[in-house]
């Protein structure tokens, strides 16, 4: 590893750096380690959370592993004997850090990625709150947890109660003897709903469009659909959806009882809010004391920007893990990548077409 003179930083010389320590990053790193690449020497790792778990560690304490849908399990170290009534954040926190003492990835934190750019000999320029990385290769690892997407509504600033989105949701009791109007077709937002409603004075559910119950299995074929679903957008440089846009939100016993009590009775979205709470142009008019915004989260990757990346359509086009626009950059755990197996595969695709990159190759389509 070779450090080289910048004008107001030491710029550390890597093969590839990986921003992102949580699935994705994770996977990554696992894979560059199995073909020889070393830590702090060939690649680094940079994760911005205060300790290992990804976006995991920051979940709400109700949201238990038995509640967690697929959770997959990284390359080469299984998750066993979880107790299913502990926090999600407590259990997969825990096993991601055994994870990275296993296998010596050496991630560092607390490290804030600012900008990646072009930078000197066809490398990338990786600037970050712990100093600069010049690099042959990135793996973006980043997720969405970091960009909770908060719609605009009118009125919304004069609304006298909270609102809250689901990236900072304490759980149902703060809700108890409240209002609470859960705003998202969601998975999150259906969740969110049926803890909330026990607690709840009153509970409304609003969504943009109506929801889809899914019945049966999420089998292999539905999964494919799935992912077929989400690759063509990413190929045509169109923001990923969301994975229950496309597969709909999964019925269980739970679902089946909330939905005969009514708790998950639509609503269709209202038209502005009030001081006291929502409107719709039909007159129709709800007071609250609470908004839960559960309307999903954002690809974090303003970082990227520089790049310039993104294609007119708003999303970045991707050929496989690679950027089109740029094959030094992979983005895993973005668009089909973004569910726990996907991102464990794009991890290996990823360290595959950088490998052959390094080597000169050129990469598999």
């Amino acid at each position: 590893m070779n450090d080289i003179g910048a004008a107001d930083a030491t710029v550390t010389d890597v093969d590839v750096v990986v921003i992102g320590a949580g699935q994705a990053g994770l996977s990554s790193a696992y894979h560059l380690r199995r073909r020889g690449f070393e830590p702090d020497r060939d690649f680094v790792v940079l994760d911005h959370a205060p300790r290992p778990g990804g976006a995991w560690q920051f979940r709400w304490p109700s949201l238990t592993y038995g509640k967690v849908h697929g959770m997959h399990t990284l390359p080469g170290m299984e998750l066993t004997g979880a107790d299913p009534e502990r926090p999600s954040s407590e259990v997969i926190t825990a096993y991601f850090e055994r994870y990275e003492q296993r296998f010596d990835l050496r991630v560092r934190r607390p490290v804030d990625v600012h900008r990646v750019s072009e930078g000197a000999d066809g490398r990338l320029l990786v600037e970050t709150s712990a100093g600069v990385w010049s690099a042959r290769a990135l793996i973006n690892a980043t997720g969405t947890w970091d960009r909770p997407f908060w719609p605009r509504y009118p009125g919304q600033d004069t609304f006298r109660g909270r609102q809250l989105h689901t990236a900072i949701y304490p759980g149902p009791e703060a809700f108890r003897g409240q209002r609470v109007i859960v705003v998202g077709g969601g998975a999150s937002g259906t969740q969110h709903l049926m803890e909330i409603a026990p607690y709840a004075a009153e509970t409304w559910w609003v969504t943009r469009r109506p929801p889809v119950f899914a019945e049966g299995p999420f089998d292999e074929d539905r999964g494919r659909a799935a992912v077929a679903m989400v690759e063509e957008r990413v190929r045509q440089g169109l923001p990923p959806l969301s994975v229950v846009s496309v597969t709909g939100l999964p019925v269980n016993d739970a679902v089946r009882k909330a939905r005969e009590d009514g708790v998950l009775d639509r609503l269709p979205m209202f038209d502005r809010i009030t001081p006291t709470g929502v409107e719709w142009d039909d007159g129709r008019h709800v007071e609250a004391d609470v908004i839960l915004w559960a309307t999903g989260f954002r690809a974090a990757i303003e970082h990227l920007a520089p790049l310039r990346l993104r294609e007119p359509g708003g999303g970045v086009r991707m050929d496989g893990t690679r950027a089109a626009a740029d094959p030094r950059v992979h983005l895993v755990g973005y668009g089909p990548s973004a569910s726990t197996i996907g991102a464990n595969r794009a991890g290996r695709a990823a360290v595959r077409d950088i490998v052959r990159l390094l080597e000169g190759e050129p990469a598999v389509v």
